[in-house]
Formats: C-alpha cells, structure tokens, sequence
C-alpha cells in the first residue's frame, strides 16, 4: 500500500514561530521566580525589614520577568524556518545568526512534546533529528502551534512505503491498562525517590534555617525507641514516599499511552498526562527489540520492551532520555506479543530457547561476585583491630549478609546467560539487577568483536560482541564455550567471521541467508 506524498512548502515560504512564545516564557520565568522569591525576602528581611525586602523582591521579580519576556520576543523576531523538497533549513539570531539546515532524506525523527502550560496555549516543541550524534544532528522549533507540529510531522516522516505481508497490520498495538500501575512500586526508581525525599526535606529545612530544629523534632519522637527500630521506621518511611512518588511519575510518564503503527511504516508512540510526548520510529529504521526486566520487574513476571533503532535522536539534550522505550512494564507475555506485532513476526524471538553456557561462566561469576562481597569485610575487619570492636561486629553483619546475597546473585546471572539464532534475530540474554533479552536482526550487523582474557582462555570461554548503528551499538554474548560462541557469529551473518575461523571451528552450512 503506497501512501502519496504531501506537498511541501514553497521555496521562499519561511514560516516564524508561534507568537506566544513570549507569553509562555514570561508565565514560565515568573514561575522560577517565585520559587525564588520566599528565601530571597526572608534572606533580605534580616537587614531590610520585611516590608522593604518584598518591595525590592517584587523590583527584581519584574526586571527579570520583563527581561525575559523581551529576549524572547527578540528570539522570536529573528528566528524562520522552512521545510523544502529536499532541506530543512532554521535561522536564528541576532548579532550571530546561526543557519542550521537537515537534508530531507536523512531526517529520521519528528518528536513533539508538550509540558502543561504548552497544552494549555494549543502548542507543541518540535524536534527533528537525523539520528547521529551532536547538536547539529537535531532542529528544535519551540513552541509552534500542535496543528503545524502534526504537519510537520507528516510531511517530514511520509515515505513512499509498501506494507510488508504478514498478519500485522495498521493500526493500534497496545494501549493503556490502568492496571500496569502496579509495577511502579517494584522498580529501582521508588528507592531513589524515596532518598531523594529524605534530601530535600535536609536542603530545604538548611535553606530556612530549621535543619537542627527538623533533627531534633525527629528525635523527640523516636526518643524511648530502640536505635534499630529507629532505622527500619526511618527506612519504611522514606520507602513509603519513595514509592508514593514512583506511582506519580508513573502516571505522568505513561497515562494515555497509544502504540500504533500509521501508513506508510511508522510505529508511533504517545503518552503523558501534564507533559505529552509523541515519538515516532520509522520501520525501515527497526533492529530488533529488547526486552528488559529489571530484577524487581522480573520477579513479579513483568517485563518492559526497548526498540533497538538507527535514528532515534544522540544530541545531548536528549541522549539520556527514554525515547527507546516503547512498552512499559507489563506482564511478560504481553511483551512477547507486543514485540512479535511491531517485528511483524508469528513468534517473538525473544522467547526462543537459548543455548546454555558453560559451567566455567558460573564459576566467574561466583569469583566476582564474592570478592566484591568480601572487600568491605574484610577492610571493615581491619579498622575494627586497629580502632575499635564495635567494626568488627559490623564486619560480621556485612557477612551475614552480603555473602548469601553474592552467591545468589551470582548464580542468577549465570542462569540468565544465553544465546540463540531465531529466524531473522540474533539472541543475546544477560543480566541480573537488569536482565536484558536483546533480539537483533542478522542483517543489521556490521562486525563482531572477540575478546578473551587470560582467565577466559584458561576456562574455555569468549565473548562476542555484535556490532550494529542501531540501539546500544553493541550486543554481547558473554562467556560462551570458545567453539560454540564463533560458530554462533559465523552463522548469524555468514561470511563476515569465516576468514578469521581455524578450520575446526567452521561454521555448519546453512540452508538460508539472514534474511532481508
């Protein structure tokens, strides 16, 4: 099915931002502001009064809001775009103008994003991006009006494309379920909010001068308490928020979640609840799929899928962003399902059966594993001879502790290694805090990488890495039978590792090719 192009713009049609521009910087700085204003006249209320800190804090809140406000005006007064038939070209600047242009062929993203205050004005942030690395790699137009964003985003992602064949057609692939909340509380995000709780609550009492008063009101409370049940009550509580906070920024980040495919191969993914994002991945782009479980995630039989894609945007604003993820955490077989239906597949490969490593893999592990157990240990051993007994019992717990942790997580990782060939799709399996299932396709390979240490020569062992322009770049089977792990890279793209084989170790024919 072939979709017709739209027209585009006119050569000499150079198109301005949208005039509102000013006011969202003017509500946005404002809001700073007066974040800033409540220390700010406490501060000045020590040598001013309080009467005359608020009146130079309201001077100074105006001078900057209008200052603002005028740059911005300016910003919008010098700034143009246009989308060719082959380029899309942005001007900017005042003194320095700086003309920034994209060839047509090689754009690759056409993301927009929306924070609350843009939703309320009807705007979007445009980026536009070719997929490779540095901040010439991307156009930003921020804001213009959502229905010029939509076009944009047609005109510049429509391809002359024909459907592939299968059972997948166009059309939605997974929506929201209100009940995928429930893998918020299980991720590692509810602990770190939770110590980033406890910290702001330190900062901002510091701010107001109240820190030493917030101690002790904390120890006026927990004064008749045992200093252990001190500590788990402090823990649970910060838990407590923790995972109160992983429900609101679950909420924020995935309500009105959409996964669809459009006409013309383009998978679309929308979400957001205050921010809204839509991120789109041409098909002809797509790799392969990860699926990735982290360990709370796993244990409670989720599961969260990641596109592994060339052209997804590198520059710094956005190279440590989640525009790869496509699928939150949800139960594992929708995942499979879901991957399967995005690579047009009757069977995910993520699920195929892997090839077990050898037992030299677990004792690695286990060696590792316990050594970073054991360094603590014995370190905290040490001081406690030197300085005082009480490290010592803390050496002790440490052991307690850690070391049936280490061996558990140990022999973890080594059940999760694995490696496999399905169909199109290269397999790679490992991990334990984070275990990922990474399905690559054999045609997008562009080199192998070996390596063995000398332990690894010792057990028999190498890992081989596939490289690739999609994704992570580098997709690694780790600690494989030396034989077994070069014919598996010589079979997934015949011809590339032959050269480099000794004879006895030659891949077996192959009755197809890696696919298209």
């Amino acid at each position: 099915m072939s979709t017709p192009r739209a027209p585009f713009a006119p050569e000499d049609d150079w198109r301005r931002l949208d005039p509102r521009t000013v006011w969202v910087t003017a509500l946005v700085v404002a809001g700073v502001v007066a974040g800033a204003a409540v220390p700010a006249t406490l501060g000045l209320a020590r040598w001013l009064g309080l009467p005359g800190a608020v009146l130079w804090v309201l001077a100074a809140a105006a001078g900057v809001v209008g200052a603002a406000a005028g740059a911005d005006r300016v910003r919008w007064h010098r700034t143009r775009y246009r989308a060719g038939e082959e380029r899309v070209d942005l001007h900017t600047g005042l003194l320095l103008v700086k003309r920034r242009s994209l060839a047509r062929e090689r754009i690759r993203t056409v993301d927009l994003t929306a924070n609350l205050l843009l939703r309320l004005l009807g705007l979007v942030t445009v980026r536009i991006g070719t997929g490779e690395h540095g901040g010439d790699s991307t156009l930003e137009l921020d804001p213009v009006a959502r229905a010029e964003g939509e076009r944009l985003r047609r005109l510049l992602l429509e391809r002359t494309a024909t459907t592939p064949p299968g059972g997948h057609p166009d059309g939605e692939l997974a929506v929201l379920d209100p009940r995928w909340i429930r893998y918020a509380p299980v991720s590692f995000v509810a602990p770190m909010l939770g110590g980033a709780a406890v910290g702001a609550v330190m900062q901002i009492s510091d701010w107001v001068g109240a820190q030493g008063e917030v101690i002790a009101w904390v120890g006026d409370r927990f004064q008749e308490t045992p200093l252990l049940w001190v500590i788990v009550i402090l823990v649970g509580a910060a838990l407590v928020a923790g995972i109160v906070g992983a429900l609101g920024l679950w909420v924020e980040m995935w309500w009105n979640y959409r996964l669809e495919r459009e006409p013309g191969g383009t998978i679309r993914v929308r979400r957001g609840l205050f921010t809204s994002r839509s991120i789109s991945v041409e098909e002809a782009r797509l790799r392969g799929v990860d699926l990735v479980e982290p360990l709370g995630v796993r244990l409670v039989g989720a599961a969260r899928l990641d596109a592994i894609t060339t052209g997804l945007a590198q520059d710094d604003e956005s190279k440590n962003a989640d525009h790869n993820t496509v699928l939150p955490a949800v139960p594992r077989p929708l995942a499979d399902s879901v991957a399967a239906a995005i690579l047009r597949e009757e069977v995910t490969p993520t699920g195929a059966v892997l090839t077990r490593h050898p037992r030299a893999a677990r004792g690695r592990r286990l060696r590792w594993s316990l050594a970073a157990a054991l360094a603590p240990v014995l370190l905290l051993t040490v001081l406690g001879a030197l300085l005082t007994p009480v490290l010592l019992w803390i050496a002790l717990g440490c052991a307690v502790v850690f070391l049936p942790l280490a061996v558990a997580l140990a022999l973890d990782a080594y059940r999760n290694l694995g490696h496999a060939l399905s169909g199109r799709y290269l397999v790679t399996r490992s991990g334990t805090l984070r275990r990922s299932t990474a399905a690559l396709e054999r045609a997008g390979v562009i080199g192998w990488t070996v390596k063995q240490s000398y332990f690894q020569r010792r057990a028999g062992l190498i890992s081989v890495t596939a490289t690739t322009a999609a994704g992570g770049g580098a997709y690694t089977a780790y600690d494989t039978d030396a034989a077994e792990g070069l014919i598996f890279a010589a079979e997934a793209v015949p011809g590339l590792l032959e050269p480099f084989l000794e004879r006895d170790v030659r891949p077996r024919p192959m009755t197809g090719g890696p696919g298209p």
